[in-house]
Parts: C-alpha cells; sequence; structure tokens
C-alpha cells in the first residue's frame, strides 16, 4: 500500500519545543526538533505543518485538538498522550512508542505508523483513510466505530485488538498475527485473511473444518 509522504522542504529551522508553552505559540512551521521533553504538559489546539520531530518525549501530555500536516516523528514517546479531536494528513510516526495514546475522535488520512508500538491505543469513533499499519504492535488497541478506508495492517501483531461496531472491508491482515479478536462476524465480512486466520476465525461461527 503507498502513502504520500510528509512534504518537508530541506530548509528547516532549528526550534527548542520548550518555547511553544513559554510563548503560547500555537503553530509550528518548518521546524526541526530533537530531544524535547515536554510530559504532562496541556497544551490545546496545536497546529504543527512541514516539521521534524525526533527522539523526544511527550508522554501524559494534553494534545487534544492537534493539527498535523506533513509532519515526521521519529524515535517519540506519546505514551498516554491525548490526541483526541485531531486532524493527521501526511504523518509518519517511526519507531515512536504510543503506549495507551488517544485518538479518539480523530481524521487520520495518508499516514504511516512504522516499526511503532500501539499497545492499548485507542481510536474510538475516528476516520481512518489510507493509514498504513507496518511493523507495528497494535496489542489491545480499541477500533470501536470507526470508519475505514483504504487501511492496511502489513506485519503487524494484533493480538486482542477490538473492531467492534468497525466494518473491515477490503482490510488486509493476512500478513499480521493475532491470538484472538474481538469483531463480530458482519464486519469480519469482506476482510483479508491468510489461511491460518481464516481456520480460526471459522471457530467464531462454530464451524468445524475436517483436516
Amino acid at each position: 500500500m503507498k502513502i504520500i509522504k510528509p512534504r518537508i522542504t530541506a530548509q528547516l529551522q532549528e526550534t527548542d519545543f520548550q518555547t511553544v508553552l513559554l510563548d503560547e505559540f500555537t503553530e509550528l512551521h518548518l521546524a526541526e526538533v530533537k530531544q524535547a521533553v515536554f510530559t504532562n504538559e496541556v497544551l490545546h489546539d496545536l497546529s504543527l505543518s512541514q516539521t521534524i520531530i525526533k527522539n523526544s518525549h511527550f508522554t501524559g501530555t494534553d494534545f487534544s485538538g492537534l493539527d498535523l500536516s506533513d509532519v515526521c516523528f521519529e524515535n517519540c514517546d506519546f505514551s498516554n498522550a491525548d490526541l483526541s479531536g485531531s486532524s493527521m494528513i501526511r504523518v509518519v510516526f517511526k519507531d515512536c512508542k504510543l503506549l495507551g495514546t488517544n485518538f479518539s475522535e480523530s481524521y487520520i488520512g495518508q499516514t504511516l505508523f512504522q516499526s511503532s508500538i500501539l499497545n492499548m491505543g485507542v481510536f474510538v469513533q475516528t476516520k481512518l483513510e489510507n493509514v498504513l499499519f507496518e511493523e507495528t504492535s497494535l496489542e489491545n488497541a480499541d477500533f470501536f466505530d470507526c470508519e475505514f478506508k483504504k487501511i492496511a495492517f502489513e506485519m503487524c501483531q494484533l493480538n486482542e485488538v477490538h473492531f467492534r461496531e468497525t466494518s473491515l472491508k477490503g482490510v488486509d491482515i493476512s500478513s499480521s498475527e493475532f491470538e484472538t479478536m474481538g469483531v463480530s462476524m458482519e464486519h469480519l465480512k469482506g476482510c483479508i485473511v491468510s489461511r491460518e486466520q481464516a481456520t480460526y476465525l471459522s471457530g467464531l461461527l462454530g464451524i468445524r473444518i475436517r483436516e
């Protein structure tokens, strides 16, 4: 699956993220941030565009209403952060830790989650469009009542992921691994699975496959 990469110019200004809080900025544009530590803070309606952020920690911070366009996060920690009600377009999360991160009621488009940890992530009532999860762990993540359009899970860990009230039609999970999954047969229709996965999922219907 092809994702449109963030459109980021080569000329970025190195920025101290603390200035966002101290100077009450609400927008970062054409910036490069490294090794920021911004934990357990509250910063609503922040807008980031054409920005690269690396090796930074944002654990427990309330970023609700975040507006991201053309942004790349690399080796960042958003564990238990609140990103609910956000808009994300052409965003990359690479080698990031997002344990328990809240993406509820957000729009996520043209976004790549690569080699990241999203265990217990919350995506309740979120619209995801052209989103690729690649080599990412999503154990116990909650995708309740989401809208999926062109979504792929490639070589992911999906054990105990919940897809309640979310249609998986057209979603390919065949290269991913799971032992159990929270999904109804109604919403599983049209999902692309491997032969081994089909054997497990048929058990949800009480179907016995004779060897």
